[in-house]
């Protein structure tokens, strides 16, 4: 009994670890085009807009933006800023940048150092020094006395998302940890599900993918720019068993290069992107157990923009084996092209579904749905999330082998 309610904590916390993780959200850092200014003179705030939620981003621009100035006795001055850059609605393909900006003036009896902040996100603190002579405009960058930390809602809030075909605002060097952090973004669904067909298992898989090189300009990166590591791991828990031991885990990295849109229409509703790569999967097991294969990939992927602020997306994945033990019959099983079709709502429904067709009637069809949570009573992050799962291929160790219908139910941060 120890030893199940042990188990049992550790599912728990794995759990809460799943729970713990912020959601994959667009960055917004806010800026002062200037460093010092007149009383009463014009003056402009900026934003740098970072999509790295793992979809396209459709928003509405907020055509004014309200806070307050405060100076160093603390007195307060209602602050209000109105929309320079393009009214249109943000269309913001994923891992890239885009500002935009609103006008407004400094207090006219303002005298010495000045803070901004915003309504709806006062960790959000900008400084402005103010002379008695003009303005003195310098270079944006150094201007961010303090910024919401990346991800936080404060950044999510502080602004609705917004964008403009203008090139992006220089901002401040990041740190080698912010280097780090801006370079890692969510690859294949993350999840934790369970059913209980043929006894309760669990199902969960984290994926994540890391930028080789770092654009100068995130909106026109280069060829070298779009290089990728990769890396997904999906296990199969047996949760009704007394030791409740791993069924089989697949470990799947992989270097490969994409880009979502190298091709777009003039009204953006179409468009285009790639992911070609190599990659490895492998059960980390040796003996009769032991399972490996490597394998080319060629993945198309065409976008449809709908008027219902949704996206469609069609990504079929054509594989070629290499390097791969020819008597373990993999394609047999596992097929040569994995069809994968996606809609998205923004901020909302997300459905998916996966075919792969083998030799002699061996298949394998997936059908995911995933719900915000933001969106019912718990107003919490992540998503309610639904898999179907039958045929070949639910895991590395018995890929050759059909697994019965399964249908299982949990929660998705990336869906």
């Amino acid at each position: 009994m120890q030893f199940k309610a042990l188990r049992s904590l550790q599912l728990l916390g794995l759990l809460a670890c799943f729970l713990s993780i912020p959601a994959a959200r667009a960055e917004l850092l806010l800026q002062l085009a200037q460093t010092q200014a007149a009383a009463g003179a014009p003056v402009e705030v900026q934003g740098v807009l970072l999509n790295e939620s793992g979809n396209p981003l459709s928003s509405p621009i907020a055509r004014e933006i309200r806070g307050h100035w405060v100076d160093a006795s603390g007195h307060s001055t209602p602050a209000t800023f109105t929309l320079r850059t393009s009214p249109d609605a943000a269309d913001l393909p994923v891992n890239t940048f885009t500002r935009v900006a609103w006008t407004g003036r400094v207090p006219p009896r303002a005298r010495g150092l000045l803070t901004l902040s915003f309504d709806g996100a006062p960790d959000t603190l900008l400084a402005l020094r103010v002379e008695n002579a003009g303005p003195v405009p310098t270079q944006a960058d150094g201007m961010l006395a303090s910024a919401p930390a990346p991800g936080s809602r404060a950044a999510a809030s502080a602004v609705p998302p917004v964008a403009d075909a203008g090139t992006p605002t220089k901002v401040e060097p990041l740190s080698p940890f912010d280097t780090f952090r801006s370079a890692i973004s969510p690859y294949d669904p993350i999840y934790f599900v369970v059913g209980r067909t043929g006894g309760a298992t669990g199902r969960f898989q984290v994926s994540f993918k890391y930028r080789l090189f770092s654009p100068d300009d995130a909106a026109k990166p280069h060829f070298m720019d779009n290089w990728y590591l990769g890396y997904t791991q999906t296990s199969l828990w047996d949760l009704h068993s007394d030791s409740i031991p791993f069924i089989d885990t697949t470990y799947n990295p992989s270097l490969f290069w994409a880009r979502e849109s190298l091709w777009q229409t003039d009204d953006k509703r179409w468009f285009a992107g790639l992911n070609a790569g190599i990659e490895h999967k492998s059960n980390g097991k040796d003996g009769e157990d032991s399972r490996s294969l490597n394998d080319l990939y060629l993945q198309p992927e065409i976008n449809r923009r709908l008027g219902s602020g949704s996206t469609l997306s069609f990504m079929p994945r054509f594989k070629a084996y290499v390097a791969t033990e020819a008597d373990m019959h993999y394609p047999d099983s596992l097929g040569y092209v994995d069809w994968k079709l996606r809609w998205a709502q923004d901020q909302g429904l997300v459905l998916s579904g996966l075919y792969r067709q083998g030799t002699q009637g061996r298949n394998a069809t997936q059908l995911e749905a995933a719900w915000p949570l933001r969106r019912t009573w718990l107003n919490m992050n992540g998503y309610l999330y639904v898999q179907y799962f039958r045929g070949y291929g639910e895991t590395l160790l018995d890929y050759n082998q059909k697994h019965d219908a399964q249908l299982r139910i949990g929660i998705a941060l990336v869906p």
